[in-house]
């Protein structure tokens, strides 16, 4: 999303395409996380033995699920406006290796845990989309600050790997939460705008996917910090 100008000239809006485009990214996005669910509902039922199994035996196979997303997740900023099938299909991978990652941190947690932060991160996330589409209020300032926090607080967490400090961990979770509801409105905000601007000019496809992989990360990063919070609360 850095190949867009910060400050496009001004355009007149089309509401349908403007309608049609939101729909679609967040269609996709929707989508993205539906996949997510089915995958590690499977990979923690039918397939749990195997997979487990399988893990277990080639720990490098760990760093492949971790590293793979971000690989992909770049593959799709770079080319999502020109090759739209291809970044459409790069997400879909993306959501089903982030679902494989869900089923192996989930056997950490409860179902009341991973209901709860999966019902509080949809509020969350659904509140402050529709906040980052609809204000007129420009979230930039906000949003780049948030962005700041986010590698301060990704580096903090990297020392803290080494500290093993239960405690960190837990006020660094609810750190994460306010960066990840910031970055959300911003980035509704910021895919609108783009659209508003560039969407005669590129592929509206490529543009939903695009978006729908930003919303689709805040997401997962607002469920994956608020079932650490709900995890570390109830064993305390």
């Amino acid at each position: 999303m850095d190949n867009f100008s910060r400050e496009p000239e001004r355009r007149e809006v089309n509401v349908s395409g403007l309608n049609t485009f939101l729909t679609r990214m967040y269609g996709l996005m929707s989508l993205a996380v539906f996949v997510s669910a089915i995958t590690a509902y499977l990979t923690m039922t039918v397939f749990k033995a195997a997979v487990f199994t399988f893990v277990a035996g080639h720990a490098g196979l760990v760093w492949i699920i971790l590293l793979l997303p971000i690989a992909l997740s770049m593959g799709i900023s770079f080319s999502a406006t020109r090759n739209p099938v291809g970044s459409f299909i790069m997400l879909m991978l993306v959501s089903i290796i982030y679902g494989v990652e869900f089923s192996l941190i989930s056997a950490m947690y409860t179902a009341a845990n991973i209901a709860a932060a999966f019902v509080s991160s949809a509020v969350i996330f659904v509140t402050m989309a529709v906040f980052g589409t609809v204000t007129k209020r420009d979230l930039s300032k906000a949003g780049s600050h948030a962005m700041a926090a986010l590698v301060a607080l990704i580096i903090a967490s990297l020392i803290n790997m080494f500290l093993h400090s239960a405690a960190i961990t837990y006020i660094f979770s609810y750190i994460a939460v306010i960066i990840f509801v910031v970055l959300t409105a911003w980035d509704a905000q910021k895919m609108k705008a783009i659209y508003v601007n560039y969407g005669a000019e590129v592929s509206m496809g490529g543009l939903a996917v695009m978006g729908a992989l930003q919303l689709y990360l805040d997401f997962i990063n607002l469920f994956l910090q608020l079932l650490q919070i709900f995890g570390m609360s109830n064993r305390d």
